[in-house]
């Protein structure tokens, strides 16, 4: 948004006066047609009723090969493919879908985790005078505002400050911003305002103060992606769709049109990945919902189609929540290489993001540390100089593929438009490409329209606006305190539950295991830092998760906010759903090294060790090396040159300190670098110099190293839970 010229400046003044008369000119319809869904009840114009219970996989498996036809079949498990799903049965139409993951494995859960209408692509819109963009935004906010009303529990508004360092700018992101709000109309989240710099970092006080002139607030929705999406398909489920995760589609099925003579897809060859099963699911329309797979689908269909899609890759990462405050984000508008990044609250922690880059399509899109760096280099720009920004504070890292509509016209992706395209092949193949996750229901609703009109199918309008996502129906703000007075639930854990199931986490609850302490009653937690317990594993299989990645990263969402804290709980959590799913002992081991692949490449974790690694060459004064030394022989008693656990478990004897030898076979091989069961006196001072260059924190070898050294005369207890623990 930030441009330097002033004849730009001079352009948003006179396409900003076009785009207010015309928003000003809707305001009166759009109150009109949105201004009292909130107080309809949706669900009543439903033809279908809701199922009480969820069905279980292996009887959704049943339905789709029982079925002799559904009307409508989607393939796709993303935010868009569940929503068609929604939208389809919901007006009563027999509808299936299909996914070859997880719900949500793929784009849909490696978000910015914003719910929004774009307030970059509004300025596009009134520079270019593009209508298309200013539809586009349009649609996203009435989009943002039915999300934030139909799933309170998994969304919320959120402040963004966009700081300002230079006076001229200020008039200028105002006047783009209360346009923001304008085209909102009366579903404007809250009005935006400015900010003097003293109330600024009051605000946001690790926020750079050199030449700051103030800041600017405007407000967007945020949300759980993972949970959204899987709210949206456990819906659709309960309405009545036939949703399978683990189901690959290996080819699509045709048929001679008798009337035309023409071919035309009639259904799918597809294969259940779980038991290696396959067989043949009929349907009048099929929809290709997948994202940045939609071309692989496409020539499925016709090997000669071109593609319609070019994936941008954008990664993000996680950094501790004392990064940022509480309650409010941060937009920087113009990067140095002009990108827009985000500085987020999430979760209790930060989410920075993210990059734009042209891409190959992957299922397993791995975050380079080039991208890394990049968001790590802004992100220093705008903080305090008294904030040291570190490498070894980056908690997760993940790439998400976004499936953009190719614009031939276009040199880069960062100035494709998100907006969709429905296209309906020859053979009668609907596809829906492009898009973002804020507006995949009108998505939706346009999808199943063209598939109605297309195959004749017998339906009504869309019933999914003001339609309420499983949780939603008796969530209330307050509704964790009930939680805690009836389950006996530590507030944290309650919180967590009423935000991730909304009304269904009393079943959450109701399976929680008895502690055997004083307080909490209930909810043994997964991992100590972390509001997840180990019912969440039982009721995650509940709702379809049938592999440890599952639970680590959609589930419950600790391989997004601490690939640590998610490689220690895997083990609890292979053996809990092990129980559930009658897992042989084969089964929970590969299960297990599959997650820690999944952790090590797709989310971050093998940059620990590269940081390590890279940093081979010990940059330590020689009064560091000696007093390292001192400290690492004070552990190596028999001057072998290494430490094992044996050497560790005999300080802490002499200190009266007990830790499990599993924890500390976990602490020593966080600096194993070479994997041989002990930590060499060279590994240990690479540690300690990585951790002086800020390319490691949190170190847990490193910080009871310390503490028995400072407390071995003095008997104190040694704290080793990750501090930070950063990658």
């Amino acid at each position: 948004m930030a441009f330097q010229k002033a004849v730009k400046g001079t352009a948003l003044i006179g396409g900003g006066a076009i785009a207010t008369v015309f928003g000003l000119s809707q305001f009166s319809q759009y109150r009109n047609k949105h201004g009292t869904f909130v107080n309809v009840q949706a669900a009543e114009a439903v033809p279908v009723p809701m199922k009480s219970h969820l069905p279980t996989r292996e009887q959704q498996i049943l339905t789709l090969q029982t079925t002799s036809e559904f009307d409508v079949l989607v393939i796709g498990g993303g935010a868009t493919g569940c929503g068609c799903a929604l939208d389809a049965v919901t007006r009563g139409l027999k509808t299936a879908l299909l996914e070859r993951d997880d719900f949500s494995s793929g784009t849909s859960s490696r978000s910015t985790k914003l719910i929004h209408g774009g307030v970059r692509y509004l300025q596009k819109a009134i520079m270019k005078l593009d209508f298309e963009q200013y539809k586009m935004v349009k649609e996203a906010l009435e989009e943002r505002a039915n999300l934030l009303e139909i799933a309170p529990h998994l969304s919320a508004p959120l402040p963004i400050m966009l700081p300002v360092y230079k006076w001229w700018q200020l008039p200028y992101y105002w006047f783009g911003i209360k346009l923001y709000d304008l085209v909102a109309g009366s579903q404007c989240l809250k009005s935006s305002y400015v900010l003097s710099k003293s109330r600024a970092l009051e605000h946001f006080p690790m926020l750079r103060k050199d030449e700051l002139v103030g800041a600017i607030v405007y407000y967007d929705g945020q949300h759980n992606d993972a949970r959204m999406n899987l709210a949206i398909a456990l819906t659709a489920a309960r309405y009545g769709a036939a949703t399978a995760n683990y189901t690959e589609v290996l080819r699509l099925l045709k048929m001679t049109d008798p009337a035309s003579g023409k071919e035309r897809v009639c259904g799918v060859r597809c294969r259940d990945v779980l038991t290696g099963q396959e067989f043949d699911v009929k349907a009048k329309c099929v929809i290709n919902a997948t994202g940045p797979f939609t071309d692989s689908v496409r020539k499925m269909d016709d090997q000669e189609v071109p593609n319609i899609c070019q994936p941008s890759a954008g990664v993000h990462i996680v950094m501790p929540g004392y990064y940022s405050p509480d309650h409010m984000g941060l937009l920087d508008p113009a990067t140095s290489d002009g990108r827009v990044i985000f500085f987020l609250p999430w979760e209790k922690m930060t989410i920075a993001g993210t990059t734009d880059s042209p891409t190959d399509v992957t299922s397993h899109p791995i975050p380079t540390e080039e991208d890394i760096n990049f968001i790590l280099n802004e992100v220093r720009n705008y903080l305090s100089a008294d904030v040291e920004v570190r490498r070894g504070d980056v908690l997760a890292a993940w790439s998400g593929i976004r499936p953009l509509v190719t614009d031939p016209n276009s040199k880069d992706t960062q100035s494709i438009c998100r907006n969709h395209v429905v296209a309906i092949s020859n053979s009668g193949l609907v596809t829906i490409a492009g898009g973002k996750w804020t507006t995949y229901r009108a998505m939706a609703k346009d999808t199943i329209d063209a598939a109605i009109e297309a195959h004749n199918l017998k339906a009504g309008s869309s019933k999914t606006l003001g339609l309420q996502l499983q949780g939603a129906e008796d969530w209330s703000p307050t509704l964790y305190i009930r939680l805690v007075q009836d389950y006996g639930l530590e507030s944290e854990v309650a919180q967590h539950l009423a935000s991730t199931y909304g009304d269904k986490a009393f079943e959450v609850a109701k399976i929680a295991q008895v502690t055997g302490k004083r307080w909490p009653i209930v909810g043994k937690r997964l991992v100590s830092e972390f509001p997840y317990i180990e019912a969440e594993v039982v009721y995650g299989v509940k709702e379809y998760a049938r592999t440890a990645v599952d639970m680590i990263s959609r589930r419950t969402r600790l391989a997004f906010l601490n690939v640590q804290a998610a490689e220690e709980a895997l083990p609890r959590i292979v053996d809990i759903m092990g129980k559930e799913l009658n897992w042989s002992e084969q089964k929970k081991k590969e299960e297990l090294e599959a997650a820690k692949k999944f952790l090590y490449y797709e989310m971050g974790y093998k940059v620990k060790s590269d940081q390590l690694r890279d940093s081979s060459e010990i940059s330590l004064v020689p009064s560091d090396i000696e007093r390292y030394k001192k400290r690492f022989r004070m552990f190596d008693k028999d001057k072998k040159g290494f430490i094992t656990i044996l050497d560790v478990q005999r300080v802490l004897e002499s200190i009266s300190v007990q830790i499990a030898e599993n924890t500390l076979h976990d602490i020593l091989n966080e600096v194993d670098l070479n994997k041989n069961g002990q930590v060499e006196l060279n590994e240990f001072l690479q540690l300690m110099s990585a951790i002086q260059k800020g390319y490691v924190s949190g170190s847990r070898l490193a910080v009871l190293m310390k503490t028995a050294e400072e407390n071995l005369h003095r008997r104190v207890g040694i704290p080793v839970d990750r501090s930070g623990g950063g990658l």
